[in-house]
């Protein structure tokens, strides 16, 4: 693959990343640490925060970078291996130092044809929970492997075979799996506020499209609204409304900023009754409207 033709690829990447409806093959870019103005060009593009629409598996190559991951802060460090299902919220905070990173993206549809729950389901509540695995130099020579693997079939390849690629991620998948499986991972003592706050926020991000009444929430979790509130205000200094609007909000700016859908596309498909009351939404916490958003 010659310099030019990487760099639009990359492009297309950073472009199409969180948007499903185009990501319907298979996108991927180990070794995007070639050349410096690639990565500034991920790191600023994912200063804001997104949620994605396609699985990524990532292994940082160099230095340090300080990240948010489905609302909690990670750092990743060298030979740190990244899963994230499609759904993930993510947003690179600060980069410490010079920073490489390798990845490769799939879109969900694809990752369905593999049956991705299927292949990690014993291990799939602990990626979710675990984002992040440190690897030994040797497991992190293995994964790249694959990666070049990979690059090396969308190189040569003009009709990239898709059942070609689906043998090689679902044998990666399961290498995955296994990974978090022979890993002792320590045990987190929670209290029932914690346990309450991290499903509320599994929930937020399910249902947040659909439901954004305190009531459902708090229904969901076998508990007043009142008492959702209390502890949701105990555990992030925030109402819960404010954890539902932030959801959405971040959503409508994802499809605003890496997609061209219409605002009233945006507005039906995060289940605004009109384009009006999605604008004023909107601007209530944003402080623009959805279009000055979209051209600033």
């Amino acid at each position: 693959m010659n310099q030019q033709h990487f760099y639009y690829f990359l492009c297309s990447i950073i472009n199409k990343i969180t948007d499903e409806r185009k990501l319907t093959t298979i996108r991927f870019a180990p070794g995007l640490c070639r050349r410096k103005r690639h990565y500034r060009a991920i790191l600023n593009f994912y200063k804001q925060t997104c949620r994605l629409k396609a699985g990524i598996f990532a292994l940082c190559v160099e230095g340090n970078l300080r990240a948010s991951i489905n609302l909690t802060e990670y750092t990743l460090k060298p030979n740190d291996f990244i899963t994230l299902m499609p759904g993930s919220i993510i947003q690179f905070c600060e980069q410490k130092e010079s920073f490489r990173l390798s990845f490769i993206g799939f879109s969900s549809e694809f990752m369905d044809c593999v049956n991705m729950i299927k292949s990690t389901m014993s291990a799939l509540p602990t990626i979710y929970e675990n984002p992040i695995i440190s690897l030994s130099e040797d497991r992190a020579d293995f994964i790249n492997d694959y990666f070049h693997l990979l690059e090396r079939v969308q190189a040569k390849e003009k009709s990239i075979n898709r059942e070609m690629v689906k043998h090689i991620l679902l044998t990666m998948i399961h290498g995955i799996s296994d990974l978090y499986q022979g890993k002792s991972w320590p045990n987190k003592i929670t209290t029932r506020s914690d346990e309450i706050h991290k499903k509320f926020i599994q929930l937020v991000m399910k249902n947040y499209t659909s439901k954004r009444q305190t009531a459902f929430y708090a229904s969901q979790l076998s508990i007043s609204p009142q008492h959702l509130c209390m502890i949701i205000k105990q555990k992030t200094g925030r109402s819960v409304s404010d954890i539902i609007a932030d959801m959405i909000i971040m959503d409508a700016k994802s499809q605003l900023m890496a997609t061209d859908l219409t605002i009233q596309e945006i507005s039906y498909s995060l289940n605004f009754p009109n384009v009006s009351f999605f604008g004023k939404y909107f601007k209530r916490y944003v402080g623009v409207s959805p279009q000055k958003f979209r051209n600033s």
